[in-house]
């Protein structure tokens, strides 16, 4: 597989999190350098189409990545820790949220430790507020270990395999993501990817959460006044709610064009 080729030519990136050019598709594994130590370096990583959609106007799922962006988008699990969705998430695409080893040769698989047991998955995170995460999830499956944080205490209401671990993350409606990026960090997470949804995404943004901000446009159009974007939530009530971001690479690939940025 060639390496796809910058449209631009960006200036040398800092960050931890693997980049797309580097022979043979091989991620930069290094430390993490969080500005915020106690919690992990959070990469935010998503897919939209050209008018800046991620699904059908009724919310269905539909494919937007390439076969390239997805052999990126698995490498970028394989340098992570864990892996973080929200449960609206979990209940329209029901991701299972593994590595798929035929994007990651084996020498380059990494092996991790949770709960005393050895995986060659990342740790999967659900934030769930209500408990909402549905029986039969692959979420749910021994592929991988799983963390569901729900606030008040509002677990799902049924019996959890033993690979699943229940936080309780907060007293509020939602779940308290500063809570949970310092219950992750001191099992171990030093590396956290955030695939969505557009709720969680905007959590993460509006709190200053996130280091960088990842994301592959596709070639086409959804439109829809009402089809969900990477970022939803309310938005900026003015221009000083504005997020900032410093683009620091752009690459053409096969179905669309992927850029990497610095979260300010």
């Amino acid at each position: 597989v060639s390496s796809p080729s910058p449209v631009s030519s960006p200036s040398p990136v800092s960050s931890p999190s693997p980049l797309l050019p580097l022979p043979p598709l091989s991620p930069v594994i290094s430390t993490p350098a969080s500005p915020d130590r106690r919690r992990p370096y959070v990469v935010i990583n998503c897919a939209m189409s050209a008018d800046g959609k991620i699904a059908l106007p009724d919310g269905r799922q539909t494919r937007i990545s390439s076969d390239r962006d997805m052999a990126h988008v698995h490498r970028l699990r394989n340098w992570a820790d864990a892996i973080m969705v929200g449960a609206n998430t979990v209940l329209t695409d029901d991701p299972g949220l593994t590595v798929k080893k035929k994007h990651v040769p084996g020498p380059e698989h990494r092996h991790r430790a949770f709960f005393g047991r050895d995986t060659d998955n990342p740790l999967r995170v659900v934030a769930d507020s209500r408990g909402r995460t549905p029986p039969g999830s692959y979420i749910l499956d021994d592929a991988a270990f799983t963390v569901i944080a729900v606030s008040r205490g509002r677990s799902p209401p049924f019996p959890l395999p033993d690979n699943v671990v229940i936080l309780d993350c907060g007293s509020g409606e939602h779940v308290d993501l500063v809570s949970l990026l310092g219950s992750l960090r001191d099992m171990g997470v030093r590396r956290l990817m955030v695939e969505g949804g557009g709720s969680l995404i905007a959590s993460f943004l509006r709190a200053g959460l996130a280091d960088e901000f990842q994301i592959f446009m596709g070639d086409m159009v959804i439109g829809g006044e009402h089809a969900p974007t990477p970022v939803m939530g309310d938005g900026a009530a003015d221009l000083r709610g504005i997020g900032a971001l410093r683009r620091e690479a752009v690459f053409e690939m096969d179905g669309g064009i992927r850029v990497h940025y610095e979260v300010l």
